[in-house]
């Protein structure tokens, strides 16, 4: 197979669950989806995936996502693609440590939490990782997905993965802020990297699934 020089990398955030609803710090709890609630973008986001064929296919490991990929995959055009789904501890969410089940409200007048959003997650939260080390672990594996591409051809890669996780790779990808790279329930961002001289390079970026303006 002949080495790829593009290549679509589309991670889209789970759906919705209670803790979401409530507005509360998830991280690596392993919260599962919210049910029937979390449908009606499920299934949004299996229409704007449908069609598409990906050679590869990843996902947290935890239930939320693999719900996820279950519920997207179902009647999709690459439901029967031989390629196991690999499930990966490193997609996981940012680990919030001691804010994990807690709320906005119940926090905001915590010097130490107010410090933390301050810092644009620089610091680490306490007993939890910083922005630094969840991008230490996504572009270990970022690395592994662009190799397997030069390796074995992969063209369209798709990852389940988490709020934070996605902002952070918008973050390092795309220059953008650290606020404005925060994407909703069942959605994501398709990344475009193309291969040249210096090597797998990120040219541009939409969303997914496209706003409604830009498909009407």
């Amino acid at each position: 197979m002949a080495a790829a020089d593009r290549l679509e990398l589309v991670v889209v955030r789970h759906g919705l669950t209670s803790w979401n609803s409530e507005r509360r710090y998830q991280g690596q709890r392993d919260i599962p989806l919210l049910l029937p609630e979390a449908l009606p973008d499920l299934d949004r986001l299996r229409v704007a995936l449908a069609d598409s064929v990906f050679d590869a296919v990843h996902a947290s490991d935890l239930t939320r996502c693999r719900q996820t990929l279950a519920h997207i995959r179902d009647g999709s055009a690459w439901a029967a693609h031989p390629e196991t789904p690999r499930f990966d501890r490193r997609l996981r969410e940012l680990d919030f440590g001691d804010y994990e089940g807690r709320t906005w409200e119940a926090l905001k007048d915590d010097p130490d939490y107010r410090a933390w959003v301050d810092s644009r997650g620089m610091r680490a939260t306490p007993g939890g990782e910083s922005a630094h080390d969840l991008w230490a672990r996504l572009s270990a594996w970022l690395d592994e997905v662009l190799a397997q591409a030069s390796e074995h051809g992969h063209r369209r890669v798709l990852a389940v993965s988490h709020g934070g996780a996605i902002r952070e790779l918008s973050r390092r990808l795309e220059g953008a802020d650290f606020w404005a790279g925060v994407v909703g329930q069942a959605q994501g961002r398709r990344f475009v990297f193309t291969h040249g001289e210096e090597g797998w390079q990120c040219s541009c970026s939409s969303a997914v699934p496209a706003p409604e303006s830009a498909t009407s």
